[in-house]
């Protein structure tokens, strides 16, 4: 396998714009001791913005090349731990030690799976700034009555509020992605709509309401027992145009408080 077949397999494409870095830099603004966790480092682009001096990073890359050269580049300002290893796996308890700052050019393919993820450490995040997919960007921070209104978008807005800050054009990479990207800002509810003891049940009601987008919530729903009168929510209503409060009662509803 070629280098680059290697780094298309694993989603790389590394950034290479200064004035992009630039505008991600201002949109994270790194201070003295913050800790970071960044995910998928690569060659240390993004990495390069947050050495600063009182700052702790631990940077994760599934690629030991990418590790040993980050090892080799950088001995400071900064406090460096690099780990080898893949995000998706690893359990992140040392998030857990301390409030983390989470950062990343993500690749696209898993890009979902990390987000969702991070809701298990929500309560140790202090903000999030990613670069993904500007589609997936768009699911993230969909809307009520929308076509990017669905599940992405009612689970992740239960835990964080979510900010599209810039779009990044495929030029800004060493290797052109074939769509465009979006820089985002996720940062974590003070007081989460749903708990972690819920989150189970709420992520069941929602996936089972976009079995079909065509049907409507009550035939989506048709294997729970569910009292519509109990409810304020029109059970003939698309899942697409349910607020996630509705969501939220649904749950509540199938159950219990």
């Amino acid at each position: 396998m070629s280098q680059r077949d290697k780094r298309r397999r694993l989603g790389q494409n590394y950034l290479k714009d200064p004035a992009i870095l630039y505008e991600m830099e201002h949109s994270i603004n790194p201070v003295r001791f913050d800790k970071f966790l960044e995910i998928g480092p690569g060659m240390g682009a993004l990495t390069q913005i947050l050495n600063k001096d009182s700052i702790e990073i631990t940077a994760i890359d599934i690629d030991k090349e990418n590790i040993d050269h980050l090892i080799k580049k950088f001995d400071g300002p900064a406090k460096f731990h690099f780990i080898l290893g893949d995000i998706l796996n690893n359990d992140l308890q040392f998030i857990e030690a301390s409030k983390c700052r989470v950062v990343g050019n993500l690749p696209y393919n898993i890009s979902t799976q990390i987000i969702l993820k991070l809701i298990n450490h929500a309560k140790q995040i202090v903000d999030i700034h990613f670069l993904v997919q500007k589609e997936v960007a768009m699911k993230i921070n969909g809307s009520p009555g929308t076509k990017d209104w669905g599940k992405l978008a009612i689970k992740l807005s239960a835990f964080f509020t979510i900010e599209i800050l810039f779009d990044v054009p495929p030029e800004s990479f060493d290797i052109k992605p074939k769509v465009m990207s979006s820089f985002i800002r996720m940062i974590p509810l003070k007081d989460p709509l749903i708990t972690m003891e819920e989150r189970n049940n709420f992520f069941e009601i929602v996936n089972l309401s976009f079995m079909s987008r065509r049907k409507n919530i009550k035939n989506n729903l048709k294997s729970k027992e569910i009292n519509w009168s109990n409810l304020d929510i029109d059970n003939k209503a698309r899942p697409e145009d349910l607020t996630l409060e509705s969501y939220i009662k649904i749950t509540k509803e199938v159950f219990g408080n």
